[in-house]
């Protein structure tokens, strides 16, 4: 029994704190944000190690590789997996949006009036060149010490960590300390996640207290249909693509292990926030800890499966409201497209989604007017959408590991690992 519960301990404790909270939130209302600080407590000591986890995790996996063929394999299979599983999602969002209008009653001019108008994105005047120049660098080193440009800072991590990995012998004492840095932030992961049930249940009081009136409001449709397509392709996709990379006993040490990392992403609502127990949790799945501290920093940049199938329904939203067909096979695939592509530049923070919203409107034609009215989806879909962005970069790792390892890399582990 003992056993159990040190195995299961994070995982109750941590439910339990969203529960306590969840209800304070409906009880209390509003009232509940008074807890709101120490919610903020949990999340700014997340964010604020997130600059130095990123770079030490990642920096230190590549100068560590045993050469720079295996980091080409890991990249390649990486980015290989993420283009296929979020293709899935779109494909999946698509279907749903088909069988079950999002548009239908919806009165758009009450949640204009609610929302207001927000000020046009300084990106949205951008060109395609400057967008992604912007997009991968900062012009000065310390603009990387910010959660904001976390993709430029992973651009330099591997940057840093294939120059230390091609410098060789003079490279060895700077990969040693990468290490040694990156072995620190990780027990510091382990030291603030105590305090993680507290930190998390308040927080989730807040949300709940400040949202809850609002979801109950005209989007309830478009939240039932993401909520049904999220545990549909939470249950049953990510099962999927855990049994392909590890057969039944990749799919039973999949769903041992995930309750944590999804706690976390649910109350947090931020991938970002949830790159540490990922880590911790991703090792604990059998993935290869130079795999793990690629995919999953990398992933919560670059891969939102969540936000992909959120882009689907924000479209369908647009295209209902404004009278666009989206059932033919132009509109299919431009859907599908369009969605795929706002799901790669959604932040990796929570509200970090108008970026999308504006690139949205400017793919599609839409007025700038349209943005508020899909900037309530993003609220509303947040916390399950963050679930399975957070997730899926689990069971991509999972995916990844069998692309670079073998078919028996998980028996391997399972063998090297104690019972």
């Amino acid at each position: 029994m003992g056993k159990v519960w040190q195995q299961y301990k994070a995982s109750v404790l941590l439910l339990g704190g969203l529960i306590i909270g969840g209800i304070a939130g409906v009880v209390f209302g509003e009232k509940a944000t008074v807890v709101q600080p120490l919610g903020d407590l949990f999340l700014n000591l997340m964010f604020v190690m997130l600059v130095p986890l990123v770079f030490f995790s990642i920096s230190s996996a590549i100068a560590n590789m045993n050469g720079m063929k295996r980091l080409g394999k890991i990249m390649g299979s990486t980015f290989f997996i993420f283009f296929a599983t979020a293709l899935v999602a779109a494909v999946v969002g698509y279907i749903g949006v088909v069988l079950y209008n999002p548009i239908k009653g919806i009165d758009v001019d009450s949640v204009k009036a609610l929302m207001g108008t927000p000020e046009a994105s300084s990106t949205a005047d951008m060109g395609l060149l400057e967008r992604i120049v912007n997009t991968l660098t900062v012009p000065d080193f310390h603009l990387l010490l910010s959660k904001s440009n976390m993709l430029q800072l992973i651009v330099f991590s591997i940057l840093v960590g294939v120059s230390t990995s091609m410098a060789d012998e003079a490279g060895k004492p700077v990969a040693k300390l990468l290490a040694s840095g990156n072995a620190v932030m990780m027990k510091m992961v382990s030291v603030i996640m105590y305090y993680a049930p507290i930190g998390l249940g308040c927080y989730f009081a807040s949300v709940i207290g400040t949202l809850g009136s609002k979801i109950l409001g005209g989007y309830a449709r478009s939240m039932i249909l993401y909520v049904v397509i999220a545990v549909i392709y939470y249950l049953l996709f990510f099962s999927m693509y855990a049994f392909i990379a590890g057969g039944k006993a990749g799919l039973k040490i999949y769903w041992r292990n995930i309750a944590p990392p999804s706690i976390t992403a649910i109350a947090t609502c931020s991938s970002a926030a949830s790159i540490p127990v990922n880590l911790e949790y991703a090792k604990k799945m059998g993935i290869t800890p130079d795999i793990a501290e690629t995919v999953i920093p990398l992933g919560a940049n670059t891969h939102k499966d969540g936000s992909v199938i959120g882009g689907v329904i924000k479209i369908a939203f647009l295209f209902g409201i404004f009278g666009k067909e989206m059932t033919t096979p132009s509109a299919m695939v431009t859907v599908i497209l369009g969605a795929f592509l706002v799901g790669a530049v959604m932040g990796a923070i929570p509200g970090g989604g108008m970026i999308a919203e504006m690139l949205i409107v400017n793919i599609f034609g839409f007025p700038l007017e349209a943005v508020p009215v899909i900037v309530i989806i993003s609220t509303i879909i947040d916390m399950p959408a963050t679930l399975i962005n957070s997730s899926g970069n689990l069971a991509s790792g999972m995916l990844v590991t069998r692309i670079v390892e073998g078919k028996n890399w998980l028996k391997d582990f399972l063998t090297d690992t104690p019972a």
